[in-house]
């Protein structure tokens, strides 16, 4: 379907694309008339597009934005470009629901970031970089010759990723070459290799676009499939899967006490509901698990004095794993590949399947 002048873009989010961006679409794309208001943080949340006045909103066709307006500020919305990767906000929203709106997500655009953050993580624990970083907060050369028993270098490891999508992919990347051995759970089975490839946008030179690092390969939804693929003797577990239904509170009591045989070491860059807060305590202190790193949590923002904040060897960051200098780079180059295909009637990217 062909941009016309009637078509508006408004774009809403909490960073200003760069100029070049702006340039590029009146190159390109001269009848598109742009809008861009920056949406600020209030209480730990990105503001929301409703409260944009109502003349903004008129003639707007196409949406790049965070969280979900109402659906009346949507009706004569066809095209959505989200700029995260996930959509759990969406699920229930009468335009989500509303076949005739396209949606596309980000992913791909938070992968590098993410990956880094999941992989600096575990080998700050595993080297104990905190008790190090205490040390020299002190001006104390000490060498724990204690620690020496409990250092762990990554080779020969094996690694399970729940999900492997863009960000399962990369986080893959990094582990591999730290010696890893990888294994995957997906939803869906991915017997060939045209199943294993990655469609979605990607950055150049990441992540593992044609599925060929995984030494394994688990798939189904339910807590069979799960309790099987977490009883591989993993030593490190990252959940990058999405949010929904079916994996809202997939690792709990029962999870975690298969763990415990082999006491991995957890990583949650996904969404905090995925994991039940209370189980996942409880087998911190009780040791089923050597430690975790959590970029999300549930609740979240996590309050003061909640017992996550003490639980043993747990690294908690307030949802900040996808930040770097490149985001908007990336996130502008979704939209404008997205605005061309959709001048010319081509598949999206990202577009996703409801």
């Amino acid at each position: 379907m062909p941009i016309t002048a009637d078509d508006k873009l408004l774009i809403h989010f909490p960073f200003p694309p760069p100029d070049s961006f702006f340039d590029a679409i009146a190159k390109r794309f001269p009848q598109l008339r742009v809008h861009f208001e920056l949406a600020p943080l209030a209480n730990h949340h990105i503001t929301n597009a409703d409260e944009l006045p109502d003349e903004v909103w008129e003639g707007v066709t196409m949406l790049a934005l965070l969280p979900p307006p109402s659906p009346e500020r949507m009706k004569n919305v066809k095209f959505v470009q989200l700029g995260s990767a996930g959509w759990d906000l969406w699920l229930d929203h009468e335009a989500f629901l509303n076949k005739d709106i396209a949606f596309c997500c980000s992913s791909g655009v938070h992968p590098p970031q993410i990956a880094e953050w999941a992989i600096g993580a575990w080998l700050a624990h595993a080297h104990h970089f905190r008790t190090y970083m205490a040390q020299a907060d002190e001006e104390l050369w000490a060498m724990q010759l204690g620690l020496t028993s409990k250092t762990t270098d990554s080779v020969g490891l094996r690694m399970g990723i729940m999900g492997y999508g863009t960000i399962g992919r990369q986080v893959a990347r990094l582990a591999n070459a730290l010696g890893m051995e990888i294994y995957v759970q997906t939803l869906s089975p991915r017997p060939t290799p045209e199943s294993k490839r990655l469609l979605e946008y990607t950055v150049p030179g990441t992540s593992d676009p044609d599925g060929l690092l995984p030494a394994k390969w688990f798939s189904g939804a339910g807590p069979e499939a799960v309790n099987n693929f977490l009883s591989q003797d993993l030593d490190v577990v990252v959940l990058s899967l999405p949010m929904s239904a079916q994996t809202r509170g997939c690792i709990g009591a029962e999870q975690f006490k298969i763990l415990g045989k082999k006491k991995p070491f957890l990583i949650n860059v996904a969404r905090g509901p995925i994991v039940d807060t209370p189980a996942l305590v409880e087998a911190l202190e009780s040791g089923l698990l050597r430690g975790a790193a959590l970029d999300v949590t549930d609740p979240e923002p996590l309050p003061k004095g909640h017992p996550l904040w003490k639980a043993p060897n747990v690294f908690i960051t307030p949802h900040i794993s996808w930040q770097s200098t490149r985001l908007t780079e990336r996130i502008t180059d979704v939209i404008l590949k997205n605005l061309e295909r959709w001048d010319k009637g081509e598949p999206l990217l990202n577009r996703i399947k409801r």
